[in-house]
């Protein structure tokens, strides 16, 4: 399953139609420790760079945007109760939710785990 970056530090992990979204490490360490998550409706329609995810910190509430346009199917409702997944496991079980993608093309603009890890490395 191919795993894509934003500048914004989201990640997407694109699985057929579907993706999974979250925010990076470096994000999640940048925020702070996560005090709560505001997750989208499944059902939204979603164009890229649309922000529908709020994730609040003891430092600030960060947009979390859409790397991609589609339509929300689940919001992790882990979070609810543990939004400190996003800490401390911020690219696999502190995800945010999942779309459906309507353009497949957007991807092209993202960036792969090396460009990332570069992108970072240069902030």
């Amino acid at each position: 399953m191919p795993l894509y970056y934003t500048q914004d530090h989201e990640w997407i992990d694109v699985d057929g139609d579907t993706g999974t979204v979250g925010i990076t490490d470096y994000a999640q360490g940048q925020l702070g420790d996560i005090t709560f998550v505001e997750l989208p409706e499944p059902g939204a329609t979603l164009k890229k760079g649309d922000a529908p995810c709020v994730v609040d910190s003891v430092k600030a509430a960060s947009d979390v945007y859409a790397p991609v346009s589609g339509t929300v199917t689940e919001a992790n409702a882990a979070l609810e109760g543990e939004p400190e997944l996003v800490n401390t496991d911020p690219e696999s079980g502190g995800w945010l939710f999942r779309l459906t993608l309507s353009n497949t093309s957007e991807l092209g603009g993202l960036m792969d785990r090396a460009a990332y890890d570069e992108y970072v490395a240069g902030l």
